[in-house]
């Protein structure tokens, strides 16, 4: 199997090539805010909270990048299968344009609208200076971030997991180093407190994406993007599109909702909102191997029809699914019997210790139907039908969740254990709606 090509060769090798520098990417990736709040920690409370604040609006972004991804590696790996490697070279050039684009916008609207971007979260009053200055800055740079996510994203699709990694580990480099800089002042820097660590944050995406941006016009890669391709092309801009937009919605769909339930959660008392906020660490802690299978899935059911290998591209989807689930159920037995232990982690109060185990020990067991679920529908996202699992998270997140949710807590003493019991019905519901998708073969015929 030559350099990117995953249309031959031994399947479990590829899946592992490719989800492996997924998972440590994903994880530097989130690593970056951790870096921040390290440095920032340093002026106390206010600055936390300010930091912390910002990162909740900043949230926003990621439905956009998300859509945007999700059409760029599904047109990048269908081209690059089938040997179209200057088709899939223009798919990366027009993703970098719009990536210029959204960002862009974005940056607009948040030079203008930040305070009050900010203050629709009603923070306290020592809170806002900060949080404003910060969320402002990394507003404003947000082009880097779309341009370093877009870009890493059609390396991704070319099947070039490695490259992207180190980049993201290049940016986590240089913001630890220019964060203390940026923030307490040094020679002839003053130090600019919150303000500094979102300027040192935007510079480390900056370089990052001039490292992405390089690669693919380097042609040390796959691809090789020229300046020419980034011209605009309707057509192709609105093929990138037409896929990701639905993308865009189901992150939206999950994150709103993830707001829906924390209200109701918040409803039975601080230490329940306490006791799923630390479980909800926990579970997207274990969600990371799935995203990383899923993201490799994408890839090489995206390269696998390119080439007109549907059945090898279903039995990719299937192998990483199944490594997950056992994954998965591994992770759900830890969880169940060290729950207690776990939740202590994070906080040693009593009742937390309690809700939150009993919340582990309720869902953990069905987090096993999330393996389906993510890894089939990113599947299904590189086969370029991405409308499906938006229609589907739709349905079982609004359709069921949510409902179900408000209907338990009602009649269920205690009311958290109704609401740990909607989260189950739907995790499973989602898992298996997306896999009977999956099964009937109909994204082998999708047109991109």
């Amino acid at each position: 199997m030559s350099s990117g090509d995953l249309t031959e060769g031994s399947i479990l090798r590829a899946i592992g090539q490719l989800a492996t520098p997924m998972l440590v990417g994903g994880v530097l990736q989130n690593l970056q805010s951790l870096i921040d709040l390290f440095w920032v920690g340093r002026l106390g409370p206010a600055a936390v909270a300010g930091v912390a604040m910002s990162g909740t609006v900043l949230m926003v972004l990621y439905p956009l990048l998300m859509g945007a991804a999700t059409g760029t590696i599904a047109l990048v790996a269908r081209a690059a299968g089938a040997k179209r490697f200057d088709e899939a070279s223009r798919a990366a050039g027009q993703s970098l344009m719009l990536a210029l684009v959204l960002g862009g916008l974005t940056g607009i609207v948040g030079w203008l609208l930040s305070d009050k971007l900010f203050g629709l979260l009603r923070p306290p009053a020592d809170v806002v200076a900060g949080g404003v200055a910060y969320l402002r800055v990394s507003l404003f740079g947000s082009f880097t971030v779309f341009v370093l996510f877009i870009g890493n994203s059609a390396l991704q699709g070319a099947g070039d997991a490695v490259t992207p990694m180190w980049i993201m580990a290049t940016a986590n480099v240089i913001n630890m180093v220019l964060d203390p800089f940026f923030i307490f002042g040094l020679g002839v820097l003053p130090a600019m407190g919150v303000r500094g660590a979102a300027i040192a944050t935007v510079l480390a995406q900056a370089a990052a994406a001039t490292l992405s941006v390089f690669y693919l016009f380097s042609g040390k890669t796959p691809l090789h993007v020229r300046l020419s391709q980034w011209k605009p092309d309707l057509t192709m801009s609105w093929r990138i599109l037409r896929i990701g937009i639905p993308g865009t919605g189901q992150m939206l769909a999950r994150s709103l909702m993830g707001a829906v339930m924390m209200t109701l959660v918040a409803s039975c008392g601080t230490a329940a909102v306490a006791a799923y906020g630390v479980g909800l660490r926990f579970h997207m802690l274990i969600l990371m191997p799935g995203f990383a299978l899923g993201g490799a899935a994408a890839t090489m059911v995206g390269q696998n029809l390119g080439a007109s290998k549907p059945s090898r591209a279903s039995r990719t989807a299937w192998l990483a699914t199944g490594i997950d689930a056992a994954f998965m159920t591994l992770a759900a037995t830890a969880m169940m019997i060290w729950a207690p232990a776990l939740i202590r982690v994070f906080n040693s109060d009593a009742e937390v210790i309690r809700v939150g185990a009993r919340y582990l020990r309720i869902v953990s067991p069905f987090y096993v139907f999330t393996a389906p679920g993510i890894v089939l529908g990113r599947a299904l996202n590189g086969a370029g039908d991405s409308l499906t699992p938006m229609v589907i998270t739709v349905l079982t997140l609004w359709g069921l969740q949510v409902p179900l949710a408000i209907l338990f807590s009602r009649h269920w003493q205690p009311a958290t254990q109704g609401i740990w019991w909607a989260i189950v019905v739907a995790t499973v519901v989602n898992g298996l709606l997306v896999a009977a998708r999956f099964q009937t073969g109909r994204w082998k015929k999708k047109r991109v």
